[in-house]
């Protein structure tokens, strides 16, 4: 199997980035359709307008609905075709930079991907999730290339709520574990290799920088800051994390996510959220050392990230609720099966009781 690395063509980061996209997308295309929801439009709205017009890039804008299913990828198709664009920019979190992904690729069209929230990894990949449009995960669409160009605003991204930040961390928690079973199992990256040193190397610093800054950089949010700790988090949430899981491989933590979807008590949780406490099931899973389940906790709760069932609204306990979400995590073509050993529903559901009650005694709800 060949190794294989893939990234953005250009990422961008820093105060004040969002001045300059008119120039960016001018590169591509010379009239844009802009792709976002409310919160995330209205953020930067003035600011891209502004650019723009100075770039004399034509600007169409529509709104995102809230779900990235089919149904809305198929709407924003035709809206592309009606309106003759000939680019796509994405605006927002990371379920508004997955629909505008999708549409790029059906469409045909670049791509250029604008975060206004660094809580997923979603902003880099070659990659969109797809949900029903009541939000249960459906299936992973694989893009035959990352965005164009990725560019991130930090002073945009310390304005947003704190907790946004915190679940970006919880996703890029994730990373190095799950690249590092993806290596023992000598599993396959999305984009159908295996991993490169490299891949591996940022997938462990995306790691090391979250538990170094990580509470730092959730300080200066809560206070409206960009330091240099926000600046490494970013980079760790937004483009360590997405090269690190997608040219290193997903395996158990995100899976559990998925998992989760299928309890309603979950839905108001974020990717990110959920994701942590998949990592802690993950650890479990692999019998990993009390000294690095302890730091991951302490990380977590420090944070606060869920480590608990009752972190993720789930109050009461049923055990035939937790077996429904290990035998949607155990899916065929789920990436828990990326693990280097065999994984069953029933092994999934006794680590999940297993990282809750850890979580209990370590600080949880």
């Amino acid at each position: 199997m060949s190794k294989i690395m893939i990234s953005p063509s250009r990422y961008v980061q820093g105060a004040g980035a969002i001045h300059e996209i008119g120039k960016h997308v001018k590169v591509f295309g010379s009239k844009a359709l802009l792709i976002g929801g409310k919160t995330g439009m209205g953020t930067v709205k003035v600011a891209v307008e502004s650019s723009f017009s100075s770039s004399e890039v034509g600007l169409v804008i529509e709104q995102f609905c809230g779900e990235c299913s089919k149904r809305e990828i198929d709407r924003i198709v035709s809206i592309v075709k009606e309106q003759n664009i000939n680019v796509i920019v994405g605006i927002g979190g990371g379920k508004a930079l997955d629909t505008a992904k999708a549409v790029a690729y059906y469409a045909k069209l670049p791509v250029v991907i604008v975060p206004t929230i660094a809580a997923t990894d979603a902003p880099c990949s070659a990659l969109s999730v797809i949900y029903t449009p009541d939000g249960i995960f459906e299936s992973y669409l694989v893009l035959p290339k990352n965005p164009d160009i990725v560019l991130v605003d930090t002073a945009i991204i310390a304005k947003a709520p704190v907790r946004l930040l915190v679940s970006g961390m919880g996703d890029a928690l994730a990373t190095w574990f799950e690249a590092d079973a993806c290596a023992k199992a000598f599993a396959g990256n999305l984009p159908g290799g295996s991993s490169t040193s490299a891949a591996l190397c940022l997938a462990r610093l995306c790691y090391d920088i979250l538990i170094q800054y990580g509470l730092q950089a959730k300080l200066a949010v809560e206070n409206g800051v960009v330091t240099e700790a926000v600046e490494k988090v970013v980079e760790a949430n937004t483009l360590l994390s997405g090269i690190g899981f997608e040219s290193s491989g997903l395996a158990a933590a995100h899976s559990v996510h998925n998992g989760f979807t299928v309890l309603e008590e979950t839905h108001s949780y974020y990717h990110g959220e959920k994701v942590a406490f998949g990592t802690v099931v993950q650890m479990v899973m692999e019998n990993r050392s009390r000294a690095e389940l302890e730091e991951v906790i302490h990380f977590c709760v420090e944070l606060g990230l869920p480590v608990t069932l009752a972190d993720l609204g789930i109050k009461v306990v049923r055990e035939e609720d937790i077996m429904r979400v290990a035998e949607a995590t155990c899916a065929v073509g789920e990436t828990i099966h990326n693990q280097p050993f065999p994984v069953t529903p029933e092994g999934v559901k006794a680590a999940v009781l297993a990282a809750n009650a850890l979580g209990t005694l370590l600080g949880g709800k």
